[in-house]
């Protein structure tokens, strides 16, 4: 019988077999939308056990153990690491045929030379091993990036975000490139006219531009965009259901953008226009700098309203979307 993950796994062509061992297999990786936080990086994070490397942030396996019937206390609760483990390890078998479960056995074979099927029965004797493994230096964050033979990263990063953490490790003299990349899709987040308020607030704060108009709004976007090219980044981020591309006046965008700053909710129209708006601006402020821009299409955002109100964004709670 074949075994589940040889050397050839994916490959079933002579030609996709070739193409992978003889040339892709060696280049190194350019990761150019990645979402490791930048001060596990900078610190050069020791994990403690597979829990907090896989499971404190992976939304994706939220999701899919949600949908295996797994209480929110074993996804983002305060159940202990192993018991958070082992409802993983539950819910890997249901995952076959889907991408989450050719990742963790992909990972347990590269990173820990570990070939066998995670499930109920595996998961003590892998977890010891794992763990074993993680409390070595070779295991550092740091450590675990070359192992992948990584060049170069690219964070996710907002428009306020400090890069502070980008500085440090730069100054360290770590030979890999991790440079921010700018997502600034709450600057356009204008259907919730509170968060947007606070969003303007903080952006004030950080840019030290008074904002009273679009005009300085936009002033200050551009600020942090400068900002942003001077720490590195070449790199646009954009999470968006649908192409967006409204007709609008310039005189529009600034009434728009006073009426939400007066506390009022945008209507739909007004909603798209603002947003195509801003799209174009920063197709403007980024080939201005030389960026390359990337879409994100077609997510359905943060469906549970419970669990978003109890747990904010990017919290498992996304789908695919279905939009003209």
């Amino acid at each position: 019988m074949k075994e589940f993950m040889d050397e050839n796994f994916l490959l079933q062509t002579e030609t996709a077999q070739k193409l992978y061992h003889q040339h892709a297999a060696k280049m190194p990786v350019f990761d150019y939308h990645c979402h490791i936080p930048p001060n596990e990086i900078a610190e050069d994070k020791q994990f403690e056990n597979m829990a907090q490397i896989w499971l404190y942030g992976d939304h994706y396996k939220w999701r899919a153990m949600r949908a295996n019937g797994v209480d929110e206390r074993y996804c983002t609760g305060n159940a202990s690491d192993w018991e958070k483990f082992e409802k993983w390890a539950e819910t890997v078998p249901n995952t076959l045929r889907n991408p989450l479960y050719h990742w963790t056995h992909l990972e347990l074979k590269r990173f820990f030379g570990i070939d066998k099927i995670l499930n109920p029965s595996t998961a003590k004797e892998i977890w010891d091993e794992c763990n074993a493994k993680l409390q070595t230096p070779e295991y550092s964050v740091r450590n675990i990036i070359r192992m992948a033979n990584v060049h170069t990263i690219c964070t996710t990063d907002d428009p306020v975000d400090s890069l502070e953490y980008h500085r440090q490790i730069k100054e360290s003299g770590f030979e890999i490139s991790v440079l921010p990349a700018w997502r600034p899709d709450k600057a356009m987040a204008v259907e919730n006219t509170e968060s947007f308020n606070k969003y303007v607030d903080k952006l004030a704060e950080v840019s030290g531009i008074a904002i009273d108009s679009y005009s300085t709004f936009m002033d200050a976007i551009d600020n942090r965009h400068k900002f942003f090219h001077e720490n590195g980044c070449r790199l646009s981020d954009h999470g968006l259901e649908t192409a967006i591309a409204e007709d609008y006046t310039d005189k529009e965008i600034r009434d728009i953008f006073e009426k939400i700053r007066g506390e009022n909710d945008l209507t739909r129209l007004e909603i798209l226009k603002f947003k195509s708006c801003m799209l174009y601006e920063f197709g403007i402020m980024d080939h201005s700098r030389g960026w390359t821009q990337q879409f994100h299409l077609g997510a359905l955002r943060n469906n549970s309203t419970r669990l978003f109100k109890q747990l904010g964004p990017d919290t498992g709670l996304d789908s695919i979307g279905d939009f003209e």
